[in-house]
């Protein structure tokens, strides 16, 4: 019997490490499945796709995947943008390749030489990267400065001989001076087609599919992890579109300019404070605006609205104000990378902004509050002293609906002159120039508030 039982006890352990060998085996081998992320590189290239490269190589990381693959059709985009993806390709320890599908132009063949292959697919082209300058809406893009092609040229030079790849034929796809024979003749540009990128030793090997380039990589058997953008980043790439970071500054600067005029807070600084705050946190996260941008631009905002409202004619605090608004909000426009004549084209977006801003401000600020909607957020009660308010000094009641004329520039400030005394003034919104007649027409506690005084009708001789 004690035999028999300890041949029973024999046969249970056998089992058990049976089962447990079965379980941790395949869990194991389970364990060992390569892994491959798989992420698409499409439409324009912005600040926001820089951060999403990022991330899906750091998860890759964290995984121990075996490979990244960058599924990309594109036509280009921003210079910085590239060149942020393009160095975080080159320093990533996984091996990352470029799987054109249908097309990498521009800044598209700058992140595809930088990965470790390229893939092609069939009737796919790769090239034409020179760099231009985006004019304004509806215009064509302008050729850049000779120094902005060669740091471009040089660009890809430099990643394509880290890669091992043909570093002339990098750079004739930037600089139409550069000239191989049998491939291209100066004053051309040069684009690949898949034959010819495989011919010149740009492409790696040709796959129509994703199944195919995994084949070629000999990883069939790996787990395919698709990654696309989480709702913050394709907020961040909304948020930092060149039209949309537009749209945010004028409102913001109109938001805020128009409630320097309105009692009280309401709407209009509401709204611009919300522009201004979107504008901010998406160029934020993509590492262009930091505190220093943001001061410059509370700065300048202050002072181009004493420039404005308060102080009379227009003074260093104006110019101080505008170049602090335009450095603050031109430097969260400029990422890593950037050439000087996207620095240029950023300021421009910025003058263009702030331009319309001040115009909108001007025509609202006339017009605003004869609408019905106006009529509500402005406060027209009068107040007393005995009521326990302050009034407006009583003297200043004697000027309501005297003429006299400008002695200064009213913009919207200044000086006029009635009856031979000379008085502080503000206009109702628009600029009057000095020498021109005026009316007073209301009394804003101790302003002034003067119009243009309408003209005088002829008299009849008689």
């Amino acid at each position: 019997m004690r035999l028999q039982k300890r041949g029973h006890i024999v046969l249970l352990r056998m089992v058990i490490s049976l089962f447990i060998f079965i379980l941790f085996g395949e869990g194991q081998a389970r364990a060992q499945k390569p892994v491959v992320f798989v992420a698409p590189i499409e439409g324009v290239i912005d600040l926001g796709l820089a951060p999403f490269v990022q991330r899906v190589l750091d998860e890759a990381t964290a995984a121990n995947a075996k490979a990244v693959i960058l599924e990309i059709n594109t036509f280009g985009g921003r210079v910085d943008a590239a060149v942020l993806i393009r160095d975080a390709l080159l320093e990533s320890k996984i091996l990352t390749v470029a799987f054109i599908n249908k097309r990498a132009i521009s800044a598209g063949a700058l992140i595809s030489l930088a990965s470790e292959k390229i893939a092609i697919a069939d009737g796919g082209t790769i090239g034409a990267a020179t760099p231009v300058q985006i004019g304004l809406p509806g215009s064509p893009a302008q050729p850049v400065e000779e120094k902005t092609v060669s740091y471009m040229r040089k660009e890809f030079r430099a990643t394509a001989e880290q890669r091992n790849r043909p570093p002339l034929i990098a750079e004739a796809m930037v600089d139409a001076d550069v000239e191989i024979p049998n491939i291209i003749e100066k004053s051309k540009l040069l684009t690949l087609t898949t034959k010819e990128a495989l011919q010149v030793k740009i492409a790696d090997f040709q796959a129509n599919s994703l199944e195919a380039v995994l084949q070629s990589l000999n990883l069939t058997d790996a787990e395919i992890r698709y990654t696309t953008e989480t709702w913050a980043e394709s907020l961040v790439r909304f948020l930092t579109h060149p039209v949309v970071s537009s749209l945010l500054m004028t409102v913001g600067i109109l938001g805020i300019m128009l409630e320097m005029r309105v009692p009280g807070f309401g709407l209009p600084g509401t709204i611009g404070l919300i522009s201004l705050a979107l504008f901010f946190w998406g160029h934020g996260l993509v590492r262009l605006a930091g505190l220093e941008e943001l001061l410059l631009v509370g700065v300048g905002l202050i002072l181009v609205g004493l420039e404005i409202f308060f102080i009379p004619g227009f003074g260093i605090a104006g110019i101080l104000g505008i170049i602090a608004l335009m450095g603050g909000l031109g430097l969260s426009l400029i990422g890593s990378g950037a050439t000087w004549d996207s620095m240029l084209s950023a300021l421009g977006q910025v003058a263009l902004s702030l331009l319309v801003a001040i115009i909108a401000t001007l025509i609202l600020l006339r017009y605003f509050p004869r609408l019905p909607f106006g009529k509500r957020l402005i406060l027209e009660t009068n107040l007393q002293a005995q009521e326990g308010y302050e009034s407006s000094p009583a003297e200043d009641h004697r000027w309501l609906g005297k003429q006299g004329t400008a002695v200064s520039d009213l913009h919207p400030a200044g000086i006029a002159r009635f009856n031979g005394e000379r008085v502080d003034v503000v206009s109702d919104g628009t600029f009057i120039d000095a020498g021109q007649p005026i009316e007073v027409v209301r009394i804003d506690g101790n302003r002034v508030v003067v119009r243009l005084a309408p003209p005088q009708p002829a008299k009849d001789n008689p």
